[in-house]
């Protein structure tokens, strides 16, 4: 029984490798014709599907070639303006680069008495080395049509030249002055696919294009909010701050971060150094309203929130913190247990100014009840005003 399976499989060999040898044969025949390059790759590809056939560098060699052609003749229309899919080219442009690259990694590996021929890595690297800028053109491409995994591949593939054997004559790395940029591309790509462990890939690398810095910062800081990595969020948007007080996307979600934690203090130091940045921003001004009225410094808040309303801003929550500041100071008083007449008609008159302010918040931001419902509810009650009270009222229970 043994000799029979030994039989087979002696037989089976022999018509794997006459197959090998009519499918090369064949491929040859196509380069040879200078058409059908695509069949070409296809035969050799079919071969190297099958593990038996992937330590054949012949086959390599040959599906390398088919790829060489088809890339240069899809060039060459491009050239003389004749129809072609972009696509395709920098598509055959990426698999030329990972074919010679699995190629160079075959003839590294040493033969049984350890002798190692590399045979080929002088010739694809320098051939390589003058499109491996298409690898870079083609992700811009990609972004520009928003396929951002492919795009992601070519960038990486790019920057991958720099650590791979076959390319090392060239020292990408020392003298590249693009790979950073690459870098860039390739994490905005990950951060476009939500994808944390592309994002973070070229990290180390993409900070060190300085002109996309605090960008970068950006895509980190909502990579680490996606992992839950709170830690690494907060130091990456106080950095981002510190470092640009004025881009949009630090500062809002620094004093999120500080008021999330009762961090007041910080707050209001961080709010201050942005000030420092633009002394005249609304924005900067009305949070530094809002960290005061948190910090139950009324007076203070509601001369920000008076400059604010004299300069003429369209800020609702100009409105809503002017109409606190006064609404907090009238239930602060109410609270105590013993009340003097005076002291009556110092809350009344309390709500009364805080009225108009939460009303005009109302109407800018009718959606936000839960700012300005329970204050005006209260208001409405302790001025006796019957018809907007029962209103409020009616709006609660629903």
């Amino acid at each position: 029984m043994k000799r029979i399976i030994n039989i087979v499989f002696l037989l089976l060999t022999v018509l794997s490798i006459t197959a090998q040898k009519k499918d090369i044969s064949k491929a040859k025949d196509y380069l040879k014709s200078g058409k059908n390059f695509e069949q070409a790759e296809q035969l050799m590809q079919k071969l190297l599907n099958d593990t038996a056939h992937r330590d054949n560098k012949k086959i390599w060699v040959i599906l390398f070639e088919a790829q060489r052609k088809q890339y240069e003749q899809g060039n060459e229309k491009l050239y003389l303006k004749q129809q072609y899919d972009t696509v395709a080219l920098f598509t055959i442009a990426s698999k030329m680069f990972a074919t010679a690259e699995s190629l160079d990694s075959l003839e590294m590996r040493p033969d049984k008495k350890g002798r190692v021929d590399i045979e080929y890595r002088k010739k694809h690297a320098e051939y390589l080395n003058q499109y491996r800028p298409n690898l870079y053109n083609g992700g811009t491409f990609f972004i520009n049509k928003q396929k951002y995994k492919e795009a992601y591949m070519l960038f990486n593939q790019y920057i991958e030249c720099g650590r791979e054997p076959l390319f090392s004559s060239f020292k990408y790395n020392e003298t590249d002055t693009l790979m950073p940029v690459a870098a860039y591309w390739a994490v905005y790509c990950g951060y476009k696919m939500q994808d944390p462990k592309l994002t973070l890939h070229h990290t180390y690398l993409a900070l060190k294009d300085e002109k996309h810095y605090e960008l970068m910062l950006q895509y980190l800081a909502e990579t680490y909010k996606l992992e839950k990595d709170t830690l690494r969020y907060f130091q990456t948007i106080k950095e981002g701050f510190q470092k640009y007080p004025r881009f949009p996307f630090f500062f809002p979600r620094l004093i999120e971060y500080y008021s999330n934690h009762g961090q007041w203090a910080e707050a209001m130091q961080a709010c201050n150094y942005a000030l420092t940045a633009d002394s005249t921003s609304h924005l900067f001004r009305l949070v530094k309203s809002s960290i005061l009225l948190n910090m139950g410094k009324y007076a203070e808040c509601i001369s920000i929130c008076n400059k604010l309303l004299a300069e003429g801003t369209h800020l609702a929550d100009v409105q809503l913190n002017m109409g606190l500041a006064y609404f907090n100071q009238a239930v602060e008083l109410d609270k105590t247990t013993q009340q003097s007449h005076s002291r009556r008609i110092k809350i009344i008159e309390l709500y009364k100014k805080s009225k108009p302010y939460l009303e005009e918040y109302r109407k800018r931001a009718p959606n936000k009840k839960e700012r300005w419902a329970i204050p005006l509810y209260t208001i409405y009650l302790n001025l006796n005003m019957g018809k907007e009270f029962d209103e409020i009222d009616h709006m609660l229970k629903k």
